[in-house]
Order: C-alpha cells, then structure tokens, then sequence
C-alpha cells in the first residue's frame, strides 16, 4: 500500500480546495481505513468550504468527503470486519453513545457528534478512516458511483420522507427538485401518496416527471393555489435553500399538513403563531439518517432501484464540480471517480 495519497483539502475557509499529497493515514482501535472508488460531492461540502472559518475541533487544513465508498485495506485493533469488505464513509464518523440522542438511536443529533469532512478528514481523498461501529454496509446489488450520494442526500431524504408520516390518499409536495429532491420525489411515490413536484426549472421538473412525479408546477405567486386546486397538501419537503419558497408553502397546505425543512436554509421565514393555532400544521426538520435509518434506506434503494443521474469527476476537476453545484448546473449529483485523473 502506498506511503502517499491525494487529497482535495480546505486550506484557507473561503479559498478554493488544493489538491495535494499527504500522508495516507494509519487506522487506530476500532477504526478501518478504506481505499475509496468514489466520494458524492455534497452541497455540504459547500457550506464547510465557504464559510468563514473552519468547524469546531476540525484539523486544519480539512479533507472534505462525506459520502465515500471503498474497499476496506487495513485493519486497527478491536476490529473484525474483513479486509475486502466494501463499506461507506458517511457524515457520521461517531458519537458519545451516552447523551440523551444516543441512548434513544438519535445518535446524528448527538452535540458532540464528529462528521467526516466536517471534524474529521473525509472522502475527498484516496483513502479515509472510518469507525468500524459507524461505516455503512454497503449491499452488493448496489453500484459504488451510483450508491455514494445515498449515504446523504439519498439519507436525508429518507428520513425527510419518514417525518412527513405520508400514506396513500395523501398529498406530498416535493419543493426543489435537485439531488436531495429527486430521491425525496422517490421516496414519496414508495409510500403511495400524490406527489406534485415544484421547482424554477423546467429542465428539472421534466427530471421529476421522468422520476415518478405525478403533477410538476413552476414555482411562481400561483403555485399555492394550484396545489390547492388539487386538494392541497398534506406535507410538504423543502430541499431548495431559500426561505422565499414559504409564501408559497403556507398557501399549499392542508390543515394537520406536516412541513419538513431538509434543506439548510439560514434565513428567517415570517411565522405568525395564531396561523398555527387555526390549522394545527406541525413544522419540523431533518437531518442526515442515523446507522438504522442508513441500513434500512440502503436495503430499500437496492429493492426498488432508488438512484438518479450521476455525472462522474476526477478528484483534480473538484473545484470546478462544486462551482457548478453551488450554480445549480448539475442534472443529479456529482461523484469524484478516483479511477479518473
């Protein structure tokens, strides 16, 4: 195994990553190190690389990554998991196991929680370390390039889906219809409800027809009542990261309608708290799956074929992949191949 590997790190918050070699790092008790084939680039990655300082208890400078995919090639004490073995890297690198979070299987709520790409150094690399408690099972139907964004965008839109409480009968409106969007319009479709899709896009409400969307609407001042024109909603999942879609969710929901907030959006929204009184809406969010939720969506993904379109990049094209990612020119999701130069 080589001494050396690439890396795509954050030097300086703001500035674009620098591909260079570093050390390949050396599992310690209970880790495994895995020679990855893909890593998904998240908008995460973006927010972590954008910001004005690196997280909390992050190295410095930071490999970012948090939806890798390899073969394990070492071993550290206290392990047993087979060299060979194909695992994921996910978001979560591990948690206290004692706080409230973890005790109740919450554990991606735990506060002091570490994340690969975040507080640890993640998947843009040929090599990662993961927790061996932690790394994701990966089944074997399932494709490397294709699997390596279900371990959070396809997760995240999971767990959105499940707190929506969705049922046939009920309808689910799916706003931003990106990445995250495509596998929530999916999911939705799984549990049998009417999934209407909204985006600015046509291109990528077209996406949505082809993934299963049962009405698509371009999001302007009258998309509330065309929703309503249809009985209204019952839920609704925000991916898009802009708190100007709430107008616009406020006049689509039903009463007892459940919104679910999965995109990161900073910006305050006008909440006025008798609305609530009158219609008794639940307002939540979500966040990255835990380790049940991953090994119950990974098994989901591979029965009925869960995936949306993958565009594959080498580690050495990742600044221009998420300059393209942060202007909302990608069709799916875009996955570092580091098999490509």
């Amino acid at each position: 195994m080589s001494e050396m590997m690439w890396a795509a790190q954050l030097v300086e918050p703001g500035k674009p990553l620098q591909i260079t070699r570093v050390a390949v790092p050396r599992p310690g008790h209970g880790e495994l190190l895995l020679k990855l084939e893909a890593s998904g680039i998240c908008h995460t990655d973006l927010h972590v690389a954008e910001a004005a300082a690196f997280p909390d208890g992050a190295p410095a400078p930071l490999t970012l990554g948090h939806e890798g995919i390899g073969q394990v090639v070492d071993r550290g004490e206290g392990t047993t998991t087979p060299v060979g073995t194909r695992l994921g890297a996910p978001w979560l690198h591990d948690s206290c196991d004692r706080c409230r979070s973890c005790l109740t299987g919450w554990e991606s709520y735990c506060p002091t929680h570490r994340a690969h790409g975040y507080t640890v150094n993640g998947s843009f690399a040929e090599y990662v370390i993961v927790q061996e408690r932690y790394a994701a099972i990966i089944p074997a139907a399932l494709d490397s390039f294709g699997s390596a964004p279900l371990l959070c965008a396809g997760v995240t839109a999971y767990g959105g889906v499940a707190k929506a409480e969705l049922a046939p009968g009920k309808l689910a409106m799916i706003v931003g219809c990106g990445g995250l969007g495509q596998y929530g319009i999916q999911l939705a479709k799984l549990t049998g409800a009417t999934v209407v899709a909204v985006d600015t896009s046509e291109a990528k409400l077209a996406e949505a027809r082809r993934l299963g969307a049962d009405e698509c609407f371009l999001a302007d001042a009258g998309t509330g009542e065309k929703v309503k024109a249809l009985g209204g909603a019952d839920a609704v999942l925000n991916f898009a990261p802009s708190n100007r879609i709430w107008p616009m969710v406020t006049g689509s929901v039903n009463n007892f309608a459940t919104i679910v907030s999965v995109a990161m959006v900073a910006e305050p929204v006008p909440l006025v708290l008798e609305w609530l009184t009158f219609n008794g809406v639940k307002i939540t969010g979500t966040s990255v799956g835990t380790r049940q939720q991953m090994h119950d969506f990974l098994r989901l993904a591979e029965r009925h074929d869960i995936g949306i379109d993958i565009e594959r990049v080498g580690l050495s094209q990742v600044n221009t992949a998420m300059e393209r990612l942060a202007k909302g020119n990608v069709k799916g999701r875009l996955v570092i191949d580091f098999a490509l130069t």
